[in-house]
């Protein structure tokens, strides 16, 4: 197996860091391969917020649904989905009838942060540091945005954590499902009950009827504990606020 992609299956998330700050050089040997992610006709619809504040990444533990290792991470990098510099660079240019940017323009720019932000994690793993993508910073939309002080067409796509493995740390690594379900050749395939059952058996092994939600079955359980949280019903209400201001009207 090459570097590359003995780096690709060696990564986890790491949420437990060395306590020892990342060297500038790191850092910015990280940056420099962000920038070269690739990028939708070169624009580079994204902007990095390198976080190191204490108390920033103290507020960021509270309001990304409560995680202390948020604010124990030796560095925080934001990656925003940006298309103000574009739409600021339109104006001055006296683009005419220019409308302002639409949902798609947003759906763009978050496909190049989550690129920009995913070659952050390789390029991380590579100087042996641990990462772990935090999705909460898409939830608290009016908070966030008066923290990094974000205009109309910026937002928070991706939250990285980063920081050096603890001395002998082992890794745990979880198991994915079987591409069988997941790489289809040609067009979709609708998996069938008796294949999302194959699909599941393996996680289903690890559930317990002893839960504070109830459940009976693993699918009630991640749906309670995932997908009918009180934190997806937050990031959903708050994608739905930053909608707001991407709209395509004219300006």
């Amino acid at each position: 197996m090459n570097p590359v992609l003995e780096t690709i299956h060696r990564r986890t998330s790491l949420r437990r860091y060395k306590d020892t700050p990342i060297s500038d050089n790191d850092l910015q040997t990280i940056l420099a391969a962000t920038l070269r992610a690739p990028t939708a006709g070169n624009m580079m619809l994204y902007s990095v917020l390198v976080i190191k504040d204490q108390a920033v990444k103290e507020t960021l533990s509270k309001t990304c649904d409560n995680q202390p290792f948020i604010a124990k991470a030796p560095l925080v990098l934001i990656f925003l989905a940006d298309y103000q510099r574009w739409f600021d660079y339109y104006r001055l240019s006296e683009v005419q009838e220019l409308k302002t940017p639409d949902v798609g323009d947003l759906f763009l720019a978050m496909d190049d942060a989550i690129i920009a932000a995913q070659t952050a994690v390789l390029a991380a793993e590579s100087l042996g540091m641990g990462t772990c993508y935090i999705g909460d910073i898409m939830e608290n939309y009016e908070t966030h945005r008066e923290l990094l002080g974000l205009p109309d067409y910026v937002f928070p796509a991706a939250m990285l954590t980063l920081g050096y493995y603890p001395d002998e740390y082992k890794p745990i690594f979880r198991d994915r499902f079987p591409s069988e379900y997941i790489v289809h050749d040609e067009t979709y395939r609708h998996l069938g009950d008796e294949e999302l059952k194959a699909m599941f058996s393996e996680l289903e092994k690890g559930f317990s009827p002893n839960n504070k939600f109830g459940a009976t079955n693993m699918g009630q359980f991640t749906y309670a504990r995932k997908t009918g949280s009180s934190f997806a019903r937050e990031m959903s209400r708050s994608i739905r606020a930053a909608l707001e201001n991407w709209q395509g009207r004219l300006s």
